[in-house]
């Protein structure tokens, strides 16, 4: 645990991702079974101690400090396990009080009650240094955000063992933890776990943005236009043992969403767009997010959100790899076994004619119209599947973002490396309010955010945030309603989740305007006219 607990804590203040992938690596290499295994499997989010919650890890801060001290702790450190490590009282260690190893306390865990688990973690606390208690906190309740993603780490099995990363990723779904299968190949002692004719996943193909340089070659000749529909990017895997649907980053997703995890008589993998409601009646990306995230939908759930599959390439069709074959070609194939699935929930997307790249930006200037559609997909006809973003092969050219000037209304601290400032900024815009008097304005959220700024601006914000808190609420401060900021944002939509009854999707900072009055912010009713726009 205590050389865990140091990778942990060199990934948190380590921001170059080949560093982390240099610590990772000589981790990995350095560390035995199963100790290895478990601490890849919470590296990637697949251990987590069912009881160790943050109620219950709370209730055992209490117990060593005034319950009032550590919630001031709390809403300055802004993180419970960094928190709680510094609080706890430093052992007095001895040459036998050695924390346990991770496959120890997995195997403790396992099967220990709530009231089991908190002394377990308790005594292991009492006999652990600060760097040590925080490491053991972070792995049993799951929340590690130390900046390394699965992807990273899967990067850095393959830097460590020498091995392509896309063969890691492809028998991900074949392997449990602690992996022992896995490292038996990495290390050559056995064959790589067979992928053949199994529901595995693919790397997917990226796009780049489109430039003004590139425009000047796009021509019907040479490329395949499609819309770049306004869902989530998901990749279907149908073999011998059942049919699995993976997101973007390679993640198994298949329980959120049976309807497309049906088995088929077809096996093959399929690359498209997940979207809500039906291919003939599509519904807005926030319907989309109701079902996102969740492991086990409601029948209710399901029958209310419909989703469905848009299939715009085939890498995998039964025993034949087509990734080297012409996307022109693909293409073909792809919509013959679409076509032969007649499946209700899978369906094609279309290639769009086009005769010049004026008739491309006027159809791109006119995606908001419905507000499904993102933008353009633009492929050129002889590219072939690669691994990641391949330069001039395919190309996204999105709509251009809707920005608004909205006031900040509370700040909290963010997480990992930046946890020691306010990063995570709640804004809201005018609202008018007949029970106000005299029919006063009032300030109402629209949106969270928490990128979009500098370095040196998030230092500036962090001070404007300790300059003018007018109340705390936890690790909540609410802010005087002075400083006004431009977010930029993808869509609006309705929501009745939110106070305001609108939701913005990704918002983000894009510039701060400290010299513009809060008065002159925008109004609500600017904000919905862009509903579904």
């Amino acid at each position: 645990m205590i050389r865990f607990a140091r990778l942990l804590e060199q990934l948190l203040f380590t921001p170059q991702r080949n560093t982390k992938i240099h610590h990772l690596a000589e981790w990995f290499q350095n560390t035995p079974m199963p100790d290895r295994g478990w601490g890849l499997a919470a590296l990637v989010g697949e251990f987590q101690s069912k009881k160790a919650k943050p109620a219950l890890i709370r209730a055992m801060a209490s117990t060593k400090i005034d319950a009032e001290l550590f919630a001031i702790s709390y809403d300055f450190v802004g993180d419970l396990a960094e928190t709680v490590a510094l609080i706890w009282p430093d052992p007095h260690l001895s040459p036998n009080s050695t924390p346990p190893g991770l496959s120890d306390i997995v195997s403790a865990l396992g099967n220990a009650n709530a009231e089991e688990t908190k002394t377990l973690i308790s005594q292991w606390l009492d006999i652990s240094d600060t760097t040590t208690r925080w490491g053991l906190l972070k792995l049993t309740t799951g929340g590690l955000r130390v900046g390394a993603s699965a992807r990273t780490v899967r990067l850095a099995l393959a830097h460590a063992y020498g091995k392509p990363v896309e063969d890691i990723e492809e028998i991900w779904p074949l392997i449990q933890p602690p992996y022992t299968a896995l490292f038996d190949w990495l290390e050559n002692k056995s064959p790589r776990p067979n992928a053949d004719g199994k529901a595995v996943f693919r790397p997917l193909m990226l796009a780049h943005p489109l430039d003004d340089q590139d425009m000047a070659s796009i021509t019907p000749e040479n490329w395949l236009v499609e819309w770049k529909w306004d869902g989530a990017r998901v990749q279907l895997a149908s073999g011998h043992d059942g049919v699995r649907l993976f997101s973007r980053s390679g993640d198994d997703i298949s329980s959120g969403f049976p309807e497309l995890t049906k088995p088929l008589d077809w096996h093959g993998t399929l690359d498209g767009e997940l979207l809500a409601g039906q291919p003939h009646d599509i519904a807005s990306f926030q319907d989309l997010q109701q079902r996102l995230n969740r492991k086990k939908p409601s029948v209710k759930l399901m029958k209310t959100v419909p989703v469905f599959l848009r299939a715009y390439d085939i890498l995998i069709d039964g025993e034949n790899d087509l990734r080297q074959m012409p996307i022109e070609h693909r293409r073909e194939i792809l919509q013959q076994r679409v076509e032969g699935l007649d499946h209700p929930a899978i369906d094609l997307s279309a290639v769009l004619p086009f005769t010049d790249a004026q008739q491309l930006d006027e159809w791109r200037q006119k995606c908001r119209d419905g507000g499904l559609i993102e933008g353009l997909m633009i492929k050129a006809r002889n590219s072939v599947y690669h691994q990641g973003r391949v330069k001039g092969q395919w190309f996204k050219w999105k709509r251009d973002p809707l920005t608004a000037d909205v006031v900040l209304l509370y700040a909290q601290r963010g997480h990992g490396k930046r946890s020691s400032f306010f990063s995570d900024y709640t804004f809201a815009a005018w609202a008018n309010h007949g029970d106000q008097p005299d029919g006063e304005p009032v300030l109402v959220p629209v949106g969270k955010a928490y990128s979009g700024f500098s370095d040196a601006e998030l230092k500036k914000l962090d001070a404007f945030v300790r300059a003018n808190t007018i109340q705390r609420y936890g690790p909540v401060r609410e802010l005087k309603k002075t400083l006004v900021v431009e977010v930029a944002f993808d869509a609006i939509g309705l929501s009745s989740r939110h106070k305001s009854g609108v939701a913005m999707r990704f918002p983000r900072f894009q510039r701060i305007r400290w010299d513009k009055p809060a008065h002159e912010a925008d109004h609500l009713d600017t904000l919905m006219k862009w509903i579904d726009s």
